[in-house]
């Protein structure tokens, strides 16, 4: 339990362009709700130097609790200067909220709200990918070629990505081979993505990794080893196929993958560049959220 006391500090970070949405309404239901019972201060990412600047700010105001106005990215940068030392309370605002997704958390303002300044806190693991921090899922594939291409295009949300499934298949150079190496087994696939898994969904709200937990110490490796047209619309409907000869799932603490030619790869909704090695480990307990 994590019962906020009157003289507790809150701060609230704010990507204001996350989502492409005007968080200026988001943020006035904040700190009417907020005030005269917390001390606020609020800080706007602005793209230069966030994270040396959020860590000043956190250093100097000493927050009780950090509230998240953004996406899963804004997330990301605050949980790798707080680690698990100070709660994290997610508001859903951007375009990829695959976090809040798998922790069940409402993109109602209002409902958010009430959870973030709620008593109800989860440790959960998080990911170590190459020198990053991975919070959800992450993929090398097929799946982070679609993210660059919707990256590059104009439409937001799921029917800018549903737009790009057919120009990402066309100009896909997938399935290739992908070298799998665990503490366990090491196998060689031909596959068109490897995922690495800490939660059930991808930020879409589709679920890949049903026997997931967030809190058990490992994560899972996803090998997909066949996606056609029809799988692709599936998978954006909801409506996987999670048979073995469509996926096969490792659970693991570490990994390494390595490909013959650069591969596109994405971090939790984000996309990063061609790689030919992901190494992945788990971080057991390494960020507290505020849940339902």
């Amino acid at each position: 339990m994590n019962t906020l006391s009157s003289q507790d500090k809150l701060l609230l970070v704010v990507n204001p362009i996350a989502g492409g949405t005007d968080k200026a309404p988001y943020i006035d239901t904040v700190t009417k709700l907020i005030e005269h019972r917390w001390a606020l201060e609020v800080f706007y990412t602005t793209g230069e130097n966030d994270a040396s600047n959020i860590k000043d700010v956190i250093d100097n105001y000493q927050p009780d609790r950090i509230m998240v106005m953004g996406g899963d990215g804004t997330i990301k940068l605050v949980a790798e200067i707080v680690t698990n030392k100070i709660p994290i309370a997610i508001l859903p605002a951007g375009s990829s909220n695959g976090l809040a997704t798998d922790l069940d958390i409402p993109m109602e303002e209002s409902a958010a709200i009430q959870i973030a300044l709620g008593s109800n806190a989860k440790v959960i693991d998080t990911l170590y990918i190459n020198d990053g921090l991975g919070l959800h899922i992450s993929d090398i594939g097929l799946n982070a070629e679609l993210i660059r291409e919707y990256d590059s295009g104009t439409i937001r949300g799921h029917l800018g990505y549903a737009l790009q499934v057919i120009p990402t298949l066309w100009k896909s150079e997938t399935p290739c081979k992908f070298k799998i190496v665990t503490k366990d087994e090491t196998k060689e696939v031909m596959a068109v993505m490897v995922a690495f898994a800490n939660s059930k969904k991808f930020g879409t709200g589709v679920t890949v990794n049903p026997n997931s937990s967030m809190e058990d110490g490992y994560f899972e490796v996803l090998i997909f080893k066949n996606l056609d047209p029809i799988d692709v619309v599936k998978t954006m409907m909801g409506s996987i196929p999670l048979d073995s000869e469509f996926v096969e799932i490792i659970k693991t603490q570490e990994a390494i993958v390595t490909t013959e030619k650069p591969v596109s790869f994405q971090i939790d909704g984000e996309y990063c560049s061609e790689q030919t090695k992901v190494k992945v480990s788990i971080l057991p307990g390494n960020l507290c959220v505020m849940v339902p």
